[in-house]
């Protein structure tokens, strides 16, 4: 393939047909899960929550495993998704670093989302479920359950935190016309979502509040299961495809990243593309991989590798994971995406391996760095990829005060077309950074020092 090509293209004949499973490759186990008495708990501890053969790849140390081929039929409509060289944005940076980013855009939905939403509704309706209840922040995962339980064939139900649902009307819109039912959480539907409005009533919400409406209607029926688009270990699987195809694409071009970047809430698209390079790191390859987060949510910066719940009212069990607390309501940032209080319990681990290092940025540096791409490379970032956007620069402006030629991947987990609220806020003024003050976080932290402690 010629070095001067600007996309780098699959053919699908070539997309992945396995997943990748980093708990096979770790150096050391990730503690387990844990039950409300402080014991490790078992697969059937979760099957009211999902069916059986998601939690199977849930607790699986097998290294690959297979792609159903109903599944591939659906994720071809996209994929593989184009590797692209940002010459432009390299241009405008003076830098001698090479810039590629994995478009995930290109999906119905818009994100790399998807990735793991059809498998989910597919596994689901294999199970005989005929309803999926979920949670979504900005809309991009509630968007992408909505698409493929239609294409699949069940229905769907999506709790949408306030702030973003006020915030980002064409989301609900989206889920809507994909036929799902979006709801604003805290709502008037669940036991925990009256009682925080009586004790709040002008809370922005928050995914831990929306994850436990979604959990206490999906365990209410044996026809219906709960789907979380972050966080689990079999969602950080499906995401595999990312970094499966840019390793491919990579080799086409006779290339291998030196710094590989990803945006990080609860870890999805960041494992998506991190994962199989973790896997050559771990076997020897010389690779920086970087997780970043807003500092108004800075959980793998600051956030104390704990065992917390997934959900406000604990109906999650104790994973082991950086949090900021269960309760923890983030301020209403417009990276609504990135604004949950734990991170994924297997990006965690990597992140105590030393196999990971994180950062936090503020808003206006991310929507900087947004305009920048735009105006150089043409595309409208979702307000969470802004965030690996500004961390790609930051490395790129490092390569040339190095005077080095590195090469970096960044994930270009969304487009902002449906985000551009946050935009105008930023060309108005509006928007101001938000550092997490300590005592907020200590306040926060306060209520989970009862938890079991990590061994």
């Amino acid at each position: 393939m010629s070095t001067d090509s600007t996309k780098i293209l699959l053919n699908e004949d070539e997309m992945p047909r396995q997943w990748y499973n980093i708990q096979a490759d770790l150096p050391s186990p990730m503690p387990p899960p844990l039950g409300p008495d402080g014991s490790p708990i078992g697969p059937d501890a979760l099957s009211r929550v999902f069916p059986m053969n998601l939690i199977e790849q849930e607790v699986s140390t097998e290294r690959w495993i297979e792609i159903p081929e109903e599944v591939q039929s659906i994720l071809k409509i996209w994929r593989p998704s184009p590797l692209y060289r940002a010459r432009r944005l390299e241009a405008a940076l003076q830098t001698p670093a090479k810039i590629f980013y994995k478009n995930e855009g290109v999906s119905p939905a818009g994100s790399h989302k998807p990735n793991t939403a059809v498998p989910q509704a597919w596994y689901n309706k294999q199970f005989g479920i005929k309803h999926l209840i979920t949670e979504t922040g900005a809309g991009q995962w509630g968007s992408a359950l909505a698409m493929s339980c239609k294409l699949v064939g069940i229905d769907c139900k999506v709790f949408m935190v306030r702030i973003s649902f006020d915030q980002k009307p064409f989301r609900k819109i989206m889920m809507k016309t994909w036929g799902a039912d979006c709801i604003a959480s805290p709502s008037e539907q669940t036991a925990v979502g009256r009682k925080i409005l009586a004790e709040t009533p002008d809370t922005p919400g928050s995914l831990a509040i929306a994850i436990s409406e979604a959990i206490e209607q999906a365990v209410s029926n044996d026809d219906t299961r709960y789907a979380l688009g972050s966080v689990l270990n079999h969602v950080m699987l499906h995401q595999t495809i990312i970094g499966l195809e840019a390793r491919k694409q990579f080799e086409k071009a006779g290339l291998y990243p030196d710094i590989v970047i990803g945006c990080a809430g609860g870890g999805s698209n960041f494992a998506g593309i991190s994962f199989p390079f973790l896997y050559d790191k771990i076997h020897g390859k010389n690779i920086q991989v970087i997780a970043t987060e807003p500092e108004a949510c800075p959980t793998l910066t600051r956030g104390p590798y704990i065992y917390d719940t997934g959900d406000v009212a604990k109906m999650t069990p104790f994973l082991p994971m950086h949090s900021l607390g269960h309760g923890f309501i983030p301020p209403a940032i417009h990276a609504g995406g990135l604004r949950y209080h734990g991170m994924a319990p297997l990006v965690s681990h990597v992140k105590e391996l030393g196999l990971i290092e994180a950062s936090a940025i503020g808003q206006i540096e991310c929507y900087e760095a947004a305009l920048l791409f735009a105006h150089t490379e043409g595309f409208i970032s979702a307000p969470e990829t802004s965030h690996a956007i500004a961390q790609t620069i930051r490395e790129a402006k490092k390569a040339k005060e190095e005077g080095k030629e590195k090469v970096i991947l960044m994930n270009w987990s969304g487009h902002g077309l449906m985000d551009l609220q946050g935009y105008d806020a930023f060309f108005s003024g509006k928007l101001s950074d938000y550092p997490l003050p300590e005592e907020l976080l200590q306040c926060s932290l306060a209520a989970v020092k009862d938890h079991p402690p990590i061994r």
